[in-house]
């Protein structure tokens, strides 16, 4: 049997070189020979009849050579086996090894090298980790505020005829336009929905008492505020770096006036906007509003609360890697070769993904997380009633849904992204368990500002 050598050559990178005689290979050789030489189809010779030193000398060198590397394989794949070597991706066969001086005539020794990257051992003190768990304060003003989007939202669209008030919602066309208002022949339209309060405060004077096939000349720039201006400039198809994109003319020709009727603080509305929660009063209806925004700004605070765990992964516990083997396994053992340079470039994303990828294994094996089948489904069934932003679906024929989950079930990429989100949530739920963390109450602007540095 094939006999494996082992050199450490540096940081967490062996060399192993396999050696194979005669009789690891030459006996499946001849045996390969004489299969083949029973099923070559070659011209003027029935099948199976050709003469065996024809197939040999055509034949022989490749097949001698597929057989002695596959010798070499099974040593190499026994010997990683047997040590139980835990290695990162593939052994990388060395330079120095080559075929052209193997020869079926003459059969030896051979010997072959291979690189290997070991993973390294490590540990996670998560009990000196202390973080903090942001509480989001949930003032009055921001229930006020969420109870009459909720009162809009559930309103009933009337259709005024002119326009009177910043609730009012206009369907418009755009027409890029010169400054009076003449649109070039062929000149493109784009449709849009805009409330009346999405303009500037000094353009809304322009817009009251407006109605159907009414239009009026506008500047993004002096029409809009700026964070209605960005989504604007993109849906209008123009560049948001041209500084003339603010000082371009439209316009803007009124097609429907609306107007959203906002609900009365009555029972009906409480059970529209709140089904199953059995709301009667006023009152209730405002806690739930109040807990409602709690649970959100909550979820939002465990996310931050895993994010900096993933910080604390990445940036505190310590582990070294094979760099060298690492590298040369970016140049050559990917799909596509890389450069040097590009591999320089790409490295420390490349190692940031392994270290957490190595952590997330870790954790995962130690504690036996697991995600089951009924996870998988609950996951997805979840995702299909997100298509539909929160619409109430009871009461209707839910069975479609299930149908559909099963044919996700059967997507191997739809079950192995479920897999993957699912398994990261248990991960960071459980290294969550492991951590010291400290409330600390904060207001929605600095809680705000907090996740915006963190967003990448």
């Amino acid at each position: 049997m094939p006999t494996v050598s082992r050199e450490n050559i540096g940081l967490l990178n062996d060399k192993l070189t396999v050696t194979v005689t005669r009789e690891d290979y030459f006996p499946a050789f001849e045996k390969n020979l004489k299969q083949y030489a029973k099923q070559a189809n070659i011209p003027g010779f029935r099948k199976g009849m050709v003469p065996a030193g024809m197939i040999r000398k055509m034949h022989g060198p490749a097949l001698f050579a597929d057989e002695v590397l596959r010798s070499v394989e099974k040593g190499l794949m026994d010997y990683l086996r047997a040590e139980k070597l835990d290695i990162f991706a593939q052994p990388l066969a060395a330079e120095e090894n080559r075929i052209d001086h193997l020869s079926m005539n003459e059969p030896a020794e051979y010997s072959f090298s291979f690189e290997i990257g070991l993973k390294p051992t490590f540990s996670i003190d998560f009990a000196s980790w202390n973080l903090p768990k942001y509480v989001v304060s949930v003032t009055d003003e921001s229930v006020e505020e969420e109870v009459e989007r909720l009162r809009q939202r559930h309103g009933k669209l009337s259709e005024p005829e002119t326009v009177s008030s910043e609730d009012n919602v206009l369907n418009v066309v755009f027409e890029a336009a010169a400054e009076d208002g003449t649109v070039a022949e062929g000149t493109a339209s784009k449709e849009n929905s805009l409330l009346v309060k999405y303009f500037a405060p000094s353009f809304r004077e322009k817009l009251m008492g407006l109605k159907k096939d009414d239009s009026v000349v506008l500047q993004l720039g002096n029409a809009f505020d700026e964070k209605e201006r960005e989504w604007l400039i993109k849906d209008l198809g123009l560049n948001a770096a041209d500084e003339t994109a603010l000082t371009q003319s439209f316009k803007m020709t009124v097609v429907k006036v609306g107007l959203v009727e906002k609900r009365d603080l009555e029972e009906s509305f409480f059970t529209e906007a709140f089904p199953g929660k059995d709301i009667k009063t006023e009152e209730a209806f405002r806690q739930t509003v109040r807990e409602t925004i709690e649970e959100q700004w909550n979820r939002q605070a465990v996310n931050l609360l895993h994010h900096e765990l993933y910080h604390k992964f990445t940036d505190e516990v310590k582990m070294d890697f094979p760099e060298a083997f690492l590298k040369r396994w970016m140049q050559s053992g990917g799909e596509k070769p890389k450069s040097a340079e590009e591999v320089e470039a790409e490295f420390p994303t490349f190692r940031n993904q392994l270290q957490w990828t190595l952590i997330s294994d870790k954790i995962v094996q130690d504690n036996q997380l697991e995600v089951q089948p009924e996870e998988l489904r609950n996951s997805m069934r979840e995702q299909i009633l997100g298509y539909f932003g929160g619409m109430n679906l009871e009461g209707g024929n839910m069975g479609w849904i299930e149908s559909y989950v099963d044919k996700m079930m059967q997507d191997e990429q739809q079950v192995d992204s479920a897999y993957r989100r699912l398994i990261t949530e248990k991960i960071f739920e459980w290294s969550a368990t492991q951590v010291k963390t400290t409330e600390q109450p904060i207001s929605v602007e600095d809680f705000t500002k907090l996740q915006h540095q963190h967003q990448h």
